[in-house]
């Protein structure tokens, strides 16, 4: 636990008692700070008393009485679509408003450090997709050379949960764009920004809030270096605003769409090569078709910025090849669950939206692909351009009709539930094709989350395995 410093002996509120909000109270109070929690669930409520903290109704009248701060859960809208009511009163009474990455940046450095022979650094990560392999992957690949290392934010741990840093500990954050909006405090040592497409768009009014949101990461305290992905005019742009000149090489350029080029540092794939630019010249290569654990080319992507974070903390390239082959992927992400009579079954659960769902489709040759589930604004006709490579589609949830109709001329049929599309691609699929779960599609029509809704995927097909 990182106890929360600068609140000793004040009172400081909670809003939001799910995983975040317990584990802040509990590092509030470990550094003597006095939380006051509210829920409007009774339940979370209840845990919370369990766990010995005080409960103070923060929606009546005047709350505030000596109130320090207002510290908010990532799920709880703060400005948009609607500000929580609860964060509309701190804002009159003149109550600062925080979450805990902010509580995190301002309570992990030390005065132990001073006795480090190497300081602790952070390896924060955002972006709209590849964020979570991103982030696992420079973790695996520090922990493949022995390297302390922790994960955490909107993977692993809760920021505020992980352990105290140890001499040369290196922590990878994953960051979504509900947690950098609205931090007052981020400070990493390098800041990593993979892509950007329409998500969130409600939460954050729009495209531009919501890389506005991406953005703060590397606005608010400045990294010592950028991996910035630069397939996206965004991304032209930060790395344009980050950079002081061509020659600036705090400012790492990342790319799967073109080759790289000028006298700066660059790190792009081509064809399935990775290639290092530093000062006009390559520096190293590495062929990323044979790594098994990284599939197509958004997980190229993802090597691509996961290689250049830890490059820039001085790992060899021969290093990080060898932890590529070892990397086994991400749960729902591109997640190969097993082969059969030549048929490779995939779970991209995590391929929520259609960006992501493009990405996976674009990574295999024949694919019997299930999609489906709460569809989001535009359906999947985004999608239809990149569906050759569908031999047919299996369609299940809440939108399976209304995908259908999008389809054209691609051979598909409902299915509505996950059971009957993965007896039915695995009955029509042949050697070398691949079952793909992508589903261009939210699960809450069916699943409580797009875990829950890959882990029935799993099950499914292990009936097929067995």
């Amino acid at each position: 636990m990182i106890p929360v410093r600068g609140y000793e002996g004040r009172k400081v509120a909670v809003l939001g008692l799910g995983r975040s909000g317990l584990a802040t109270a509990h590092a509030l109070r470990a550094g003597g700070a006095v939380p006051l929690c509210w829920d409007d669930s009774k339940e979370a409520r209840d845990n919370a008393i369990d766990e010995g903290f005080d409960i103070h109704d923060l929606t009546r009248c005047e709350p505030w009485a000596d109130v320090a701060t207002l510290i908010v859960s990532p799920g709880i809208p703060h400005l948009y679509p609607a500000p929580n009511p609860v964060v509309v009163s701190a804002w009159s009474a003149g109550v600062p408003v925080d979450n805990d990455i902010g509580l995190f940046f301002r309570s992990f450095a030390t005065g132990e450090w001073d006795q480090f022979d190497t300081s602790p650094r952070i390896i924060a990560v955002t972006g709209s997709n590849g964020k979570s392999t991103t982030a696992a992957l420079i973790h695996h690949i520090l922990e493949s050379v022995g390297r302390n290392t922790q994960l955490a934010g909107n993977i692993g741990r809760g920021v505020l949960d992980i352990d105290p840093a140890a001499d040369g500990d290196v922590v990878v954050l994953e960051l979504s764009s509900y947690q950098t909006e609205l931090a007052r405090a981020m400070t990493p040592d390098i800041a990593v920004f993979t892509n950007l497409s329409p998500d969130h768009l409600d939460r954050h009014a729009g495209l531009g809030g919501y890389f506005a949101a991406k953005r703060r990461l590397f606005a608010e305290g400045g990294p010592d270096r950028a991996v910035i992905g630069v397939d996206e005019q965004e991304g032209q742009y930060l790395a344009n605003q980050l950079g002081q000149g061509p020659q600036d090489d705090r400012v790492i350029a990342v790319s799967v769409s073109r080759k790289l080029g000028g006298p700066g540092w660059s790190v792009f794939a081509r064809k399935g090569y990775l290639s290092e630019y530093r000062k006009g010249r390559q520096v190293a290569s590495i062929d990323l078709r044979p790594v098994r654990g990284l599939p197509g080319v958004h997980n190229h992507q993802n090597a691509c910025s996961a290689y250049a974070a830890v490059r820039a903390l001085g790992i060899a390239p021969k290093i990080v090849e060898q932890a590529f082959h070892s990397f086994a992927g991400l749960p729902h992400r591109s997640q190969i669950v097993g082969e059969k009579d030549g048929v490779t079954f995939v779970n991209d659960s995590k391929a929520t939206n259609v960006e992501s769902a493009r990405m996976a489709l674009q990574a295999f040759d024949r694919i019997r692909w299930i999609a489906g589930g709460l569809g989001k604004d535009g359906g999947i006709q985004g999608l239809v351009p990149a569906l050759g490579a569908v031999a047919k589609a299996y369609l299940i949830g809440h939108s399976a009709r209304d995908f259908a109709l999008q389809l054209n001329d691609v051979p598909h049929v409902i299915c509505e539930t996950m059971e009957a599309a993965v007896a039915q691609a695995a009955a029509d699929a042949t050697a070398g094709d691949t079952v793909l779960l992508a589903p261009a599609a939210a699960s809450f029509d069916q699943y409580t989350s797009f875990e829950t809704r890959g882990e029935d995927f799993v099950r499914q097909v292990q009936k097929i395995l067995t």
